[in-house]
């Protein structure tokens, strides 16, 4: 009796902090980037040991949350061809032609177009999850499309880099430390996520792993998020007036993309958490992803992971902007448009 009192306590004690912590999700994720810049300008040699913490804190973010959509839902929503279709449509035929087209403003210098190609041209695989359930989207149909997403960009990306920038720029990016990020911080996660299901549905050990990794997601996003910024805001502060160049178009981006992708999801007559979740796809991208393959670029380069680092910065502050501004106003929900 009193170690089913003490088990029960604990449970409610953890449900009590996730609930906390998911009220106060943005205010975390800007603490978290509080600290990030206050690492970053106070202890600027942590960054390398902090960079190599990036994959690993990746990895453990993407298995708590996959850990957060039971996988009979999530084989259904895989199943969801429209909504598959319609993503990676956007991603991979509309958005690179929004990108050619704000990019022609840019300066002519090679580093600077090859990182906001490289970041504007692969969706989101990872916090795009969370910041569509903050908006009332659909974070499962997201979540089952990430491993289509990655696959698409692994492929469609050096072609559209040949396309936009010749075949010079295109051979610059190694596939290798994408398919390693796609072993590593989707294959991996996905698999263990699924292997923690079996178990929990086995064993109450398993059970309550399963329920104390339940309360992770907000704070490993702050981590990756601390992780990433700290380690990388220095190599902006070096190059700040080349970077400074690339600000106006991942902010068009932001401004551009969700109108286009609330057209498409109400053309194809999705239903309303489908079409948040489709403006979230739409616009999210994959920085966190990008980036090991941004440090893996030749000599010549060098610029990149700092353009690539200042969409997330960029895309962080629009994120908060769009969870209020898309079920408000994007995507409301219908019956209270009608009313």
């Amino acid at each position: 009796m009193v170690a089913t009192t003490v088990s029960r306590r604990g449970e409610n004690g953890r449900a009590m902090a996730r609930e906390w912590l998911q009220r106060r999700q943005v205010a975390v994720y800007a603490g978290a980037v509080a600290l990030a810049v206050a690492l970053a300008v106070g202890r600027p040699s942590t960054a390398p040991v902090l960079e190599g913490l990036i994959d690993p804190t990746l990895a453990v973010l993407l298995y708590v949350t996959f850990l957060e959509v039971p996988f009979v839902r999530l084989r259904r929503a895989f199943r969801n061809r429209r909504f598959v279709g319609a993503a990676l449509a956007t991603n991979f035929l509309v958005v690179p032609a929004v990108v050619w087209l704000l990019t022609r403003a840019l300066p002519n210098r090679p580093a600077l177009l090859l990182g906001v190609f490289m970041v504007l041209l692969t969706p989101c695989i990872d916090y795009v999850i969370t910041f569509t359930g903050l908006a009332g989207g659909d974070a499962e149909q997201v979540t089952a499309t990430t491993p289509a997403l990655l696959l698409a960009q692994l492929l469609a990306l050096p072609a559209y880099l040949w396309l936009f920038l010749g075949p010079t720029a295109a051979a610059a990016v190694e596939i290798g430390p994408f398919l390693e990020a796609f072993l590593l911080i989707i294959a991996l996660p996905l698999s263990l996520a699924w292997l923690t299901e079996a178990w929990a549905e086995r064993s109450p050990r398993g059970a309550s792993w399963q329920a104390a990794m339940g309360w992770l997601p907000v704070p490993m996003l702050a981590v990756t998020l601390l992780v990433v910024i700290a380690s990388q805001l220095p190599r902006i502060g070096d190059s700040l007036g080349q970077v400074a160049a690339a600000v106006p178009v991942y902010v068009a981006f932001l401004v551009v993309m969700p109108p286009i992708a609330r057209l498409v999801g109400a053309r194809l007559d999705l239903p309303v958490g489908e079409q948040r979740a489709l403006v979230f796809t739409s616009v999210t991208r994959n920085s966190l992803v990008v980036l090991p393959l941004a440090l893996a670029l030749p000599a010549g380069y060098e610029l990149v992971p700092a353009v690539v680092v200042t969409q997330t910065l960029v895309e962080l502050a629009g994120m908060v902007a769009l969870t209020r501004v898309v079920p408000r106003w994007l995507v409301p929900d219908r019956s209270a448009a009608e009313n």
